[in-house]
């Protein structure tokens, strides 16, 4: 079982105003700072929404990747750009309404024999991903290098 299967621990510090530092339970992860937009805060890291939308592309990243080449990806194998969109609820509180995630393969990945079988699973492995997605939309492209759409769901 690995680490993430049996969860996992780490501390959220305040430290003025809106900051809060994160000490991630890995020794060498170095502390992130998080921060709310202004006026509320200044803006001296992401905020928790970006730190969700940034887990989502992340998550899908790296599921395609393994899929694709199970060890070791080149360098710049893959880029994600990720939308949030910010809406109220029924009580004027706001929320992630939904996010859209668009993965770029490199010239290599998107000449892949393996990109069709993959784009048919690796969303389904992403944890973050389909966890969101009990609570709003997550859209999800790959792109090749050109921006032609090879997949799309979500």
């Amino acid at each position: 079982m690995s680490g993430e299967e049996a969860g996992f621990e780490f501390e959220v510090r305040h430290k003025a105003g809106y900051a809060f530092e994160v000490r991630f339970d890995w020794e060498e992860v170095p502390v992130l700072l998080l921060d709310e937009p202004r006026p509320l805060g200044l803006e001296r890291g992401p905020n928790a929404a970006r730190l969700v939308a940034a887990a989502a592309a992340n998550c899908l990243s790296a599921s395609l990747l393994y899929c694709m080449t199970k060890r070791d990806p080149a360098p710049g194998a893959v880029r994600a750009r990720v939308r949030g969109r910010m809406v109220r609820n029924d009580r004027g509180r706001l929320r992630i309404g939904a996010l859209e995630v668009t993965l770029r393969l490199s010239p290599e990945l998107s000449e892949s024999s393996k990109r069709e079988r993959c784009a048919a699973l690796f969303e389904d492995f992403c944890v973050v991903t389909a966890s969101l997605r009990s609570g709003f939309p997550v859209h999800v492209r790959v792109e090749d290098p050109q921006g032609r759409l090879l997949h799309e769901s979500g």
